[in-house]
């Protein structure tokens, strides 16, 4: 079961200094919460990714940063909202090497990859909104005795 704790934070994202923000944000969440710095790269770096979406594509929106947790591990879920045009073409979109430009070239898919979790509302005319939820290290179950 997954919960969280409610949002920890709403960051506008309305031009490339909102997106340092929110780079920085999501640095500082996950060390805060143990993540090592590889995690801590992947989650930056989807983040980058999904927050210039939301600026370019979907002209400018907000993104919740909140904490969750699974029972063994803490986790952090960003969720990225635009009031855009939507993603006409989800499966097109969230495809190896698709990109529109302008970002870090790793597109939806590469975002989705660098991350544990990974949901994306859209339709043509409604907005998007993309959740993605890391971990940190789980540890292992305890074996059991023979």
């Amino acid at each position: 079961m997954h919960t969280s704790a409610g949002v920890e934070a709403c960051l506008p994202i309305r031009s490339d200094m909102d997106l340092v923000w929110v780079r920085q944000h999501v640095r500082q969440a996950a060390a805060r919460l143990g993540f090592g710095l590889v995690e801590q790269t992947k989650l930056v770096t989807a983040a980058s990714e999904l927050a210039r979406n939301t600026l370019v594509h979907g002209g400018g929106g907000l993104m919740e940063a909140s904490q969750a947790h699974n029972g063994r591990a803490h986790g952090l879920r960003l969720a990225f909202t635009d009031e855009g045009p939507g993603i006409p073409d989800l499966d097109r979109a969230l495809s190896d090497g698709y990109t529109s430009g302008g970002g870090l070239g790793l597109g939806l898919g590469g975002a989705r990859r660098l991350v544990h979790e990974f949901t994306i509302d859209s339709a043509p005319g409604s907005g998007t909104t993309v959740t993605v939820t890391s971990w940190t290290a789980v540890p292992p179950s305890p074996r059991e005795e023979r």
